[in-house]
């Protein structure tokens, strides 16, 4: 039996999960910018214009004197239409038959809506290989191969084997063509689990709007599934659910009656929200909404089995609620409905199981609790009176809070089949669109009087296919949009296009190397040209009839096709799979790294995106929201200011932050803090607690602590009190909250909250905590108690809160009898709202504790409140009903509704709410400073983020012209202490404390300035010169705004994080996206390129495995180009001794198999595994993550010298084994000669795949067994295959190991060309290692051969000797910096920093102080960073680790003293001198003499 009830709390929890997210669904909708970009651009154009109907209002100001308002609007008033959506309108018809002109020759229809069954996959079984083909040979590079393999069929171009040729790329696009079927072939499974999913529609009945026979043409010639069969798949389902005895049950009444079997008994005792649910049934999320509902008694319920439902009634069941009547009799249908009860019902309607693929557009469906949404569907009954129903769309947008949806009120009577069968209507629906959250129909009827009506439909009367309805019993509804049309498959575009900084400069490296192909090949074509044209040579002799033709042009064209043939190499086919396997193991490590495995949510990392993961490591800003991503999103209630006096002693974070960066230390410490508040709420409480019972209170959960309020509220004699009371009253009641009795019966005075917001929620349980709880609502009563004593309030409207109102009202009736408004929102919002005669005094006074509050981190609410006389509100009542009830531009007809009465109010108070940062935030934002990466927190403001040492900039501005003002002050400010801005390259990213430094707080309204043409560049040079960026109240347009302002503005690697909807459209913008699981849902992770679960993950994620990345990808592909160079080129020399006839100097399988197998795995184990530093130490020193800010890992210059050395070595490798073959006499061992062209080529080609490998093991900095085995075997297996092809019969191969391996001077030329080529750059590395050190060189060595394991906690493998390293040449010469790694260091400064900095050198030991190594304490880190930080370091490439500073200047550091046990002598210098090791050593800067 399908039993169709409440979800428990068991599923609840299960819900909440986000692994209950169809994966497919979760993949098809990662997309939805376009959606968040529309509705906020239309939120900022309603702003405007009620932002110029407010100026208007000033000006009229009798505008809201009675009977100088307009003629009021009626029902049928039709704004001003809006922009049009593209396309054709669809019209629907239910019951009613179709215009003339809506129908064919034959009376079909003549539109055919697309069908309800999807297909996301690229292919079909008839289409894979042709497109799939298609898709591989778009690729420029597989049509080069693929030309170069068909070249080589002919026989004039010398190829060898043809078909060997052709292996690579065969193998190559088989490869693609398995990976994109196996992805492919996943996606149909699910679609088809998608298809064949249940639904219930009307069956029986006539859909007029679908043909009688929809099937395609080959169904309709091959006779499948004809008109009226029933499928295999439906009729499955229907034996399936028939011999599961399914039941469904429907009633009108709420989900407690649902059952017919339950006990009368237990339904009267269990308290019951409004609609008669109960309100244990909702899910316990705080960000969850629920409207009231109202009690209908009335109950009409299906019941069915089997195939289809039969209606049947029973007796009526009371749901129990302690101010409900008793129930009322069925009332008679109402006049202004859809239904024509004088139509004839045939009966023979009936409910009948189907799947989703199945549904057309025009059937009526009906939805049941917990079943997922078939196609987009209007919403026409519910099982709630009021045509409430509340559906869970994560699976489509992310958010986890339930939305509120209700039918159309012209057909919210519906319930049975016969009343689906007397429906008369006409749906006129816009043309689909992918926005998600707008939606305008029109629905036309008549009604019982004749009179035509109309009812416009909007997105809250839609629910869209993919979502899950819940808590609701059932939903009956009308399929508009199937398939292809609606909305989630319109948003599920395939993801942002976005290739990483090093593979767009790789372009330049292969059109580098394809112009040196082409060089060779045209230098080769000419030389031979030139050669053959020539007459009285040998060739005449020996070569007669070898030309393939007599023409020498044609001879030196196909030459030139030969050479392209034989140095194909050169622009290697392997490269891009390459890359394609390393990212992939990238992506790989990322997924499994348990230290970014979040626990509470079941979340790991999540690359989405595995070709960008190189970018991480050259992140330069962050761009990051704050609420839900630095912060917890979980509210507490600290301060409160009422009637201008404020209250609350607790201290927040950012108050200390704030404390701390203005050099205030009177703040105590936090834990003396906690136990001070302790008896600070003890006191409280004893207070309130004598003063009246508080039965709702719970102690435990008290955030506002003040025994002011407490002792405010006791004095009976205090004006004071009936303020509070007031304030308090306002919170109780203007909400959108439910209240919840977990444990009625054992405990009935407990009560949690369930809000659309953790903000609504903290509020009222302030108010509660405080003796002012809200206890129940329905729809005709507000249950509140005050000090003890309840209060009943009727409630009259809800003006809801939105972004773009930034305030929300509720208006009830009060005990006494009198209408009274109370208004919570932004202060901004309620002060142009005030009355004329509003008490100046208290309205400055609250803003200046709102701006306290506001400057201590916390989130401010304004409370106001004004009484309406009874004929306003009646009059207005009528004019917000009819603009609820518009046909168009309901949101304007709204907005401009609500102003009318929400104005004259006064101030009660404001609020103080405090969002925590997350674990581990502070410790994240200073790691990612130290690495030089400039933070900008948008919609949000952390004092954490602010230093004491920072000269911080507010701008705010009320105009374009004192914007400019503003920021051309700071552009000056900022150029008077650092100089002009520096657009160099190498002088991106910064270190802290190296110079003077500035941030900016920016409002939303003085950015909107800032980003028009004639300020952004302004703006983008002073914001980019700052270490921090604040930007307070910006819109999700502006923040993607920002970002591409300073992406494209300074060319910079830019990455965004968020955890909410409105953040996606800068993750998308930004170079790197990064979205959090959060409270706010999953929206911002579908859509990011990295998900995760804590901002604090971000440090490991850019500098480890993003630095990691970078370096691997930067190491890849220079050693990539140097190994096809070495290659080809020895092939090219060779020309220069025959003729340039484009011989072949290797035998044919090496040329196929160099790239392929010989010298691939190396780099490829050298992209995905080498670490040049432990993710410890990356994590110690994240200075060393600036090289990658500045691209010093992967530049032009570092290519040009690795395609140099691979020149240089392809000589070696070509002309010692021909030195030794053309002035030696080579013989083999048994005493013949070695002369063939085998022979000397196969010497040369062992030589350079030796060389080769070898090189990418002198550049691997991270040995493993597999790196061993990689490098090591790549060569043997070489080896082998000369061995195993030697004895397969061949034309230039036969017995080929017998001649050489045999043979002395084989292996001597092969020695000597490896040695000779590779120690240049072993003297390179060896030098610059040991004399011109990087950072990361020193940490490496500090990691081997010092004790830094140690200080970072980490086991040795194995016990090592330590050896004394002093005598290494790393401590006796200078650390040098190249000068693309030098960093001016600014000595200047502001006069306090200067200051600071010298009472830290006169604090610095002296030339005659010891320190011993020994004596730093556990936490290494922190002393040893103390003497690094004392002075700005002369080379500040990646921030130099170790530096001293004393009196006498800045000194090389001196790391011996750190590394070593034994005592050593700190000893000041200058500048950086050399320290020999003489026991006196003069400064040759100054001419002191220091004791060594």
């Amino acid at each position: 039996m399908l039993d169709v009830r409440p979800p428990t709390e068991d599923d609840v929890t299960d819900d909440e999960d986000t692994r209950s997210i169809d994966p497919e669904l979760r993949l098809r909708t990662v997309r939805t910018a376009a959606s968040t970009l529309a509705e906020s651009a239309a939120v900022e154009q309603r702003a405007e214009r009620r932002k110029t109907l407010h100026v208007n209002k000033k000006k009229k100001s009798s505008l809201f004197r009675r009977g100088t308002a307009k003629k009021r609007p009626t029902q049928d008033s039709v704004a001003s239409a809006g922009p049009a959506v593209p396309g054709q309108r669809r019209t629907i018809f239910v019951n009613r038959p179709l215009p003339m002109s809506e129908v064919d020759s034959k009376n079909e229809p003549l539109v055919r809506y697309p069908r309800n069954k999807v297909r996301t996959t690229k292919y079909t079984v008839f289409t894979f290989i042709p497109k799939n083909l298609y898709e591989q040979f778009r690729r420029v590079a597989n049509i080069y191969f693929l030309a170069l393999v068909i070249l080589q069929v002919f026989p004039m171009f010398g190829a060898a084997s043809p078909q060997t040729a052709a292996l690579p790329l065969i193998f190559i696009i088989t490869v693609t063509a398995i990976k994109d079927g196996i992805e492919d072939y996943r996606r149909a499974q699910v679609d088809e689990e998608v298809n064949t999913s249940a639904a219930t529609k009307l069956g029986d009945w006539k859909n007029v709007n679908c043909q009688t026979d929809p099937r395609e043409w080959y169904e309709k010639l091959l006779g499948i599934n004809p008109p009226g069969k029933v499928t295999k798949g439906v009729q499955k389902l229907r034996q399936r659910e028939a011999g599961e005895g399914m039941q469904i049950v429907l009633s009108k009444t709420g989900s407690d009656a649902s059952s017919i079997t339950h006990d009368y008994s237990s339904v009267r005792s269990t308290p019951m929200g409004p609609g008669g649910r109960r309100l244990e049934d909702i899910q316990s999320i705080d960000s969850h909404s629920y409207p009231p509902n109202s009690i209908d008694a009335s109950r009409t319920t299906l019941v069915g089995s089997g195939q289809g439902w039969k209606s049947e009634v029973f007796e009526d069941v009371q749901s129990w609620n302690p101010t409900s009547s008793l129930p009322s009799l069925p009332q008679a249908p109402a006049r202004f409905s859809a239904v024509d009860y004088r139509r004839r019902a045939s009966g023979q309607a009936k409910w009948e199981r189907t799947l989703w693929k199945k549904l057309e557009v025009g059937d009526l469906v009906v939805l049941r609790d917990n079943e997922q949404i078939p196609a987009d569907i209007v919403v026409l009954s519910t099982s709630d009176p009021e045509g409430m129903c509340f559906v869970e769309t994560k699976n489509l947008d992310g958010e986890t809070n339930l939305k509120p949806r209700r039918s159309v009120s012209a057909t919210t009577s519906v319930v049975s089949e016969e009343d689906m069968e007397r429906l008369s209507f006409v749906l006129d629906c816009e043309p689909p669109h992918q926005n998600l959250y707008s939606h305008q129909s029109i629905l036309r009827y008549t009604d019982s009087s004749g009179e035509n009506k109309q009812e416009s439909v909007t997105i809250n009367e839609l629910l869209l296919r993919g979502c899950t309805l819940r808590n609701t019993d059932w939903v009956i509804g009308l399929v508009v949009y199937t398939g292809a049309d609606s909305k989630i498959m319109l948003n599920g575009g395939a993801t942002p296009s976005k290739r990483s900084k090093i593979e767009k400069e790789t372009n330049f490296n292969v059109i580098v190397n394809f112009v040196l192909l082409m060089l060779m090949c045209l230098i080769t074509a000419i030389c031979n040209g030139v050669w053959e044209s020539k007459s009285g040579t040998s060739a005449d002799v020996f070569e007669v009839g070898s030309q393939v033709s007599s023409s020498v042009a044609v001879d030196a064209v196909i030459t030139f096709v030969v050479c392209l043939i034989a140095f194909q190499n050169i622009v290697p086919i392997s490269l891009y799979i390459s890359i394609e396997v390393v990212k992939t193991v990238q992506a790989f490590f990322i997924a499994q790294d348990i230290e970014m495995y979040y626990q509470p949510l079941d979340a790991a990392c999540v690359p989405k995106t595995w070709n960008i993961s190189d970018d991480l490591g050259q992140i330069e800003y962050i761009f990051s929201d704050k609420t839900g991503t630095l912060t917890q999103n979980i509210m507490e209630f600290q301060k409160c200011s009422i009637n201008g006096v404020s209250y609350g002693e607790g201290v927040t974070e950012a108050q200390r932050g704030a404390a701390k960066r203005q050099g205030k230390g009177d703040l105590p410490p936090p834990e003396e803090q906690a136990r001070s508040l302790g008896v600070l709420k003890h006191n409280m409480l004893d207070t309130l607690d004598r003063t009246f019972k508080n039965r709702y209170g719970q102690p435990d959960r008290l955030t506002l602590v003040s025994p002011q309020l407490a002792a405010d509220m006791a004095n009976r004699d205090s004006p004071q009190r009936n303020h509070i009371i007031a304030f308090f009253r306002a919170l109780a009641i203007c909400h959108s909250v439910l209240s919840h009795r977990p444990d009625p019966r054992d405990n009935p005075f407990y009560l949690t909250y369930k809000a659309e917001s953790p903000d609504e929620a903290a509020l009222v349980a302030a108010a509660c905590d405080a003796g002012f709880p809200f206890v129940a609502k329905g729809k005709d009563f507000v249950d509140i108690e005050v000090m003890g004593q309840a209060e009943r309030y009727i409630p009259l409207k809800l003006l809801e809160f939105n972004s773009t109102r930034k305030r929300m009202s509720v208006i009830v009736r009060n005990p006494q009898g009198r209408i009274v408004l109370y208004c919570k929102g932004a202060d901004s919002v309620i002060y142009e709202r005030l009355a004329p005669d509003q008490d100046q005094a208290l309205k400055v006074q609250t803003c200046k504790d709102m701006e306290t509050f506001a400057n201590g981190g916390l989130r401010t609410l304004c409370i106001a409140y004004r009484y309406l006389e009874e004929e306003e509100y009646i009059e207005w009542s009528t004019i917000y009903d009819a603009a609820t009830n518009s046909v168009n531009d309901r949101e304007d007809a709204m907005d401009k509704a609500t102003e009318r009465i929400e104005h004259s109010l006064y101030i009660l108070g404001a609020t103080a709410l405090e969002d925590k940062l997350q674990e581990g935030v502070p410790e994240a934002i200073e790691t990612l400073h130290q690495a030089g990466i400039k933070l900008w927190i948008l919609t949000g403001f952390s004092c954490n983020l602010l230093k004491s040492d920072m000269d911080i900039m507010i701008l705010q501005a009320d105009s374009l012209d004192e914007a400019r003002s503003k920021i051309e002050a700071g552009c000056n400010k900022i150029a008077s202490v650092l100089g002009p801005p520096s657009v160099d390259p190498q002088s991106r990213g910064f270190v802290p404390g190296a110079q003077a430094a500035f941030a900016v707080v920016i409002d939303g309204e003085t950015l909107g300035f800032a980003l028009r043409p004639e300020l952004k560049t302004m703006f983008l040079n002073l914001a980019t010169q700052c270490e921090t960026v604040v930007c307070c109240r910006v819109s999700p347009a502006q923040k993607a705004l920002v970002v591409k302002l300073v992406k494209e503005g300074r060319n910079a690697m830019t990455l965004s994080i968020g955890d909410g909807a409105n953040d996606v459209a800068m993750i998308q913008e930004a170079n790197i996206g990064c979205g959090l699981f959060g409270l706010e849902g999953s929206q911002a992770a579908m859509s990011a390129d990295y998900a995760f679960g804590q901002f604090r993950f971000l440090t490991k994620l850019l500098l480890v495995h993003g630095r990691w990345s970078y370096h691997r990808i930067a190491e890849m592909h220079s050693n990539f180009f140097y190994k096809n160079v070495i290659w080809v080129f020895a092939m090219f020399w060779f020309l220069l001794f025959n003729s340039f006839d484009a011989t072949y100097l290797y035998q044919y399988t090496f040329i196929l198999l160099y790239n392929l197998i010989f010298t691939s795995l190396p780099v490829i184990f050298l992209g995905a595994l080498d670490q040049d530093v432990n993710a410890k130490a990356a994590l110690a020193f994240p200075q060393l993550y600036i090289r990658g800010i500045r691209g010093l890992e992967y530049t032009k210059a570092k290519f040009w010298l690795y395609m140099a050395d691979g020149l240089y070595q392809s000589a070696v490798v070509f002309f010692i084994p021909y030195l030794a073959w053309t002035l030696g006499n080579v013989v083999s061992w048994n005493g013949k000669t070695i002369e063939s062209l085998s022979d000397f080529g196969t010497t040369v080609s062992v030589a350079a795949i030796f060389s080769a490998n070898t090189y990418v093991g002198l550049n691997t900095r991270y040995w493993t067994f597999l790196t061993w085995l990689v490098v090591v075997g790549s060569s043997v297996v070489m080896l082998l295959w000369i061995v195993i092809y030697s004895f397969f019969e061949s034309s230039d191969f036969n017995d080929e190991v017998v001649i050489l391996f045999g043979n002395v001077p084989f292996w001597a030329c092969v020695v000597i060309s490896v040695v000779i080529a590779l120690a240049p750059r072993f003297l390179v590395k060896f030098i610059s290692t040991s004399y011109l050190p990087l950072d990361r060189d020193i940490v490496r060595e500090m990691w081997v051969y010092g004790d830094l394991k140690d200080r970072l906690g980490i086991e040795h493998r194995k016990d090592r000797k330590r050896s004394d390293i002093e005598g290494t040449p790393i401590f006796h010469q200078p650390h040098a910096r190249s000068q693309s790694e030098v960093s001016v260091v600014y000595e200047g400064g502001d006069p306090s920093t200067r200051a600071r900095r010298e009472s830290a050198v006169r604090a610095s030991p002296s030339a005659s102080e010891t320190k011993d190594a020994s004596t730093f304490s556990d936490n290494w880190g922190s002393d040893f960073w103390t003497l690094a930080s004392r002075e700005p370091l002369v080379s500040w490439d990646e921030g130099t680790i170790g530096s001293l500073k004393t009196s006498s200047g800045s000194v090389w550091p001196m790391l011996a003293g750190f590394l070593s046990s034994r005592q050593t002598r700190w000893i000041p210098f200058r500048t950086m001198c050399s320290i020999s090791g003489s026991r006196v050593h003069t400064d040759t800067c100054s001419g002191e003499q220091h004791s060594v």
